[in-house]
């Protein structure tokens, strides 16, 4: 039967230490701190090729999937300053700015 703990173990009777909890990751959207859901989001989409995935919002990876196809992702890929240069990806950033991180809302339907 094997034991439970090793003979050997160097950290036996110490306590993990909880207080150095790395920070949340930045949402790549909005840049807020990301808040106990995190939605790891494929910028260029699979279908597409993409395999990089950056932490976002559940609102924010809504809101991109709304407002953009799988093409237009594929050529925007990993820059978000383009994405950011589209008016109602604009608008949504400055207005979802003041929300708290796990805030969640409706987002509506996609726009094509």
């Amino acid at each position: 039967m094997a034991r439970k703990h090793s003979r050997y173990d160097p950290y036996e009777g110490q306590e993990p230490d909880d207080t150095a909890a790395a920070p949340p990751p930045p949402c790549w959207l909005c840049g807020r701190p990301t808040g106990k859901t995190i939605v790891w989001h494929h910028p260029v989409p699979k279908s597409r090729g993409g395999r990089d995935v950056v932490p976002m919002h559940p609102i924010c990876q809504q809101t991109v999937t709304a407002n953009f196809t799988n093409s237009e992702l594929q050529r925007y890929g990993m820059d978000v300053d383009l994405l950011l240069a589209n008016p109602a990806i604009q608008k949504f950033v400055a207005w979802v700015a003041k929300k708290d991180p796990d805030f969640t809302a409706t987002i509506t339907k996609k726009q094509r």
